[in-house]
């Protein structure tokens, strides 16, 4: 997937409320039902053009794109999908198709996030990785899945033989949205870029971030390249505003907690003191 500028940027800003409601999703709408919701809209997004170009035309009214979006999903999607598609339908971006680009991969990261939280990744990058080098190797199966004027009910079927019960949930409703809608990608290419989204997921750490106050654009890029360099691994900021830090930072990434913020130091010298 190609995205221009504007794309990448509003990508980047849906997938991180994305990942911001996974976060809390207690369990009404965990990442699963959310990923599986965007697929739909991704459906509806390619089935539909006018309704495509009406939300993907940057010129609009962001608004009345917000507006438009409701009447059509209220209610018939969980809220933390609205929410997700109200941040993406808002903004700028390149063409309609980068947006339904987007959606889906907006998708496909609630399922990866599905599978990290089981611990269930390794499981699901080995498994697309395998299936794609199952399809290589037969042409014919190859032919079949991708043929545009094959029967979707015959692929289906098709596709359940080969790895219905057999395959991680996440990775089945990942080759599903694949094979039903395909939107120019080979299956080969396709479970090439799905099992390469798995691994880069899997090698992403997280790092939690509070600060005393708002961090720039500027000041968020160097702390991730910073703690990239400390970790020697790639590393995504989830940056939230804590007052009573009073000054500085804490950033915790896995069990380890870097306290740099002024409550932390008056703290440890409080600490000190007493002892």
């Amino acid at each position: 997937m190609t995205l221009h500028a504007a794309s990448r940027e509003a990508l980047a800003a849906a997938e991180l409320r994305l990942l911001e409601l996974v976060e809390g999703a207690a369990g009404a709408t965990g990442p699963s039902a959310l990923g599986q919701e965007l697929f739909s809209v991704v459906g509806l997004l390619s089935a539909q053009p006018q309704l495509r170009r009406a939300f993907g035309d940057a010129s609009s009214d962001p608004a009345g794109r917000e507006r438009l979006l409701r009447s059509l999903l209220a209610g018939k999607v969980a809220d933390a999908t609205l929410d997700v598609l109200v941040t993406a339908v808002t903004a700028k971006w390149s063409s309609p198709r980068e947006l339904v680009d987007g959606v889906e991969s907006l998708a496909r990261t609630a399922l990866l996030v599905h599978a990290e939280r089981d611990g269930r990744l390794d499981a699901v990058e080995d498994e697309l990785f395998r299936l794609g080098r199952i399809v290589a190797g037969n042409p014919e199966l190859e032919r079949v899945l991708t043929d545009p004027a094959g029967s979707p009910d015959g692929k289906l079927a098709l596709l359940n033989g080969l790895i219905r019960g057999k395959v991680e949930k996440v990775t089945e409703a990942l080759v599903t949205q694949l094979v039903q809608h395909p939107r120019g990608l080979g299956v080969v290419n396709g479970l090439t870029l799905l099992a390469g989204l798995a691994a880069k997921r899997r090698e992403r750490s997280v790092a939690h971030v509070r600060s005393a106050v708002e961090l720039t654009a500027d000041q968020q890029d160097r702390l991730a390249a910073s703690l990239t360099r400390i970790y020697s691994r790639p590393i995504a900021l989830h940056v939230e505003v804590d007052a009573s830090l009073v000054g500085g930072l804490v950033i915790k990434i896995g069990d380890e907690v870097i306290d740099g913020s002024v409550a932390g130091r008056l703290a440890a010298l409080r600490r000190d003191l007493a002892g």
